[in-house]
């Protein structure tokens, strides 16, 4: 793996979600990306945060290491921030506060002493290799808006999701 960032350098990316499940070349990354570093956090966003209203994003944080004969991912840690979270860039945008239990799980002064929480979840690096095309896609909550009509996001929000997915 060919990078820019120096042996110890620590690094988070902002990647769409076909980033985190697609085959071939995609795959073929993964596998390396988490033999070569310790990929140790993924930070599910809500839809539209980085990219164009619709599409989903995540924030893959990695530090890289030296070549080893055995993989540098132990756990990758991840937080859904997706699930039953709605944000608009006008009507309800994304604040500081909103990331607090975000910053509170990652533990950025000891991550060895991370707790699982319900967003926050850690899988083995032996689960994720046995996952098909070793996806990183991985969800546990259950999305109440598809549970419930009820509790839909307003119409705005669903037809801006709508138009993004063209």
């Amino acid at each position: 793996m060919k990078s820019c960032l120096k042996i110890h350098g620590r690094a988070a990316i902002v990647v769409p979600d076909n980033v985190l499940f697609e085959g071939g070349a995609g795959e073929t990354i993964r596998r390396e990306l988490l033999k070569q570093a310790d990929v140790h956090t993924l930070l599910r966003l809500p839809t539209g945060i980085f990219y164009a209203q619709g599409v989903k994003a995540n924030v893959l944080f990695f530090d890289r290491k030296p070549a080893s004969a055995t993989p540098w991912t132990k756990t990758l840690w991840i937080y859904d921030f997706r699930t039953n979270e709605h944000f608009t860039l006008k009507t309800n945008p994304l604040k500081r506060a909103d990331l607090e239990d975000f910053v509170s799980c990652y533990n950025a002064e000891n991550r060895h002493e991370r707790k699982e929480t319900e967003r926050f979840k850690s899988f083995a690096y032996e689960e994720l290799l046995k996952r098909d095309k070793v996806s990183l896609d991985i969800f546990w909550l259950k999305d109440e808006s598809l549970e419930d009509s009820a509790n839909l996001p307003d119409p705005d929000v669903i037809a801006a999701e709508i138009a993004g997915n063209e």
